[in-house]
C-alpha cells in the first residue's frame, strides 16, 4: 500500500512538480507522517510547508504562461523526477522503504510527466485552448495530491 502511494504521489509530481512535495510537507506538518529523527524530517518544519506551498502556487501560474517550457525538457523533467523522489520517499520512510518509496516515485513521476503531457493537449485540442486542460490538470493534481495524504496511515479516518 505505501509503495503505492508512493507511485502516485510521483504521478502527482509528473503533473505538478511542487504539488506532491507540498502536500507530503503538509501531512509531515499536521502528523498524519512521521518524519521525526529521518533525514526527511524537515518537511514537517513550518518553513517547508510555507515555502512549499508558495512554490505550488506559484508553479499553478507559471503554468499557464506562453513561456514556459515542455515539462519534457531535461530541466523541467529532472525537477519532476526529484520531488517525486523527495515525495515518495517520505511516504515510505516511516514504514522502513524509504527506498521503495523513492523508486516508486520517480516512476510515478515519469508516468505522470509522459502521460500528463499526452492527456493535457488532447483534452487541449478536444476544447480548443490549452488553458482549460491545464486547469483540469490542475484540479485532479490538486485532488488526487489530497486524497492520497488521506489515504496515509497516520492520517485521520474520514
Amino acid at each position: 500500500m505505501v509503495s503505492l502511494l508512493a507511485l502516485f504521489i510521483g504521478v502527482v509530481s509528473g503533473l505538478r512538480a511542487m504539488t506532491a512535495p507540498a502536500v507530503v510537507a503538509w501531512a509531515a506538518s499536521l502528523g498524519w507522517l512521521n518524519l521525526n529523527g529521518t533525514w526527511l524530517a524537515f518537511l514537517g518544519s513550518q518553513w517547508a510547508v510555507l515555502i512549499l506551498t508558495i512554490f505550488a502556487f506559484l508553479e499553478l501560474v507559471t503554468d499557464k504562461l506562453p513561456t514556459t517550457p515542455s515539462r519534457k525538457i531535461p530541466q523541467q523533467f529532472g525537477a519532476r523526477l526529484l520531488t517525486g523522489a523527495v515525495a515518495g520517499a517520505a511516504i515510505g520512510t516511516p514504514y522502513g522503504y524509504w527506498i521503495a518509496g523513492l523508486v516508486s516515485g520517480i516512476l510515478g513521476a515519469v508516468i505522470g510527466t509522459y502521460g500528463g503531457a499526452a492527456a493535457r493537449a488532447k483534452l487541449a485540442e478536444k476544447l480548443g485552448k490549452d488553458t482549460p486542460a491545464a486547469l483540469v490538470e490542475d484540479a485532479v493534481a490538486i485532488i488526487a495530491a489530497i486524497v492520497i495524504a488521506l489515504l496515509l496511515p497516520g492520517a485521520p479516518v474520514v
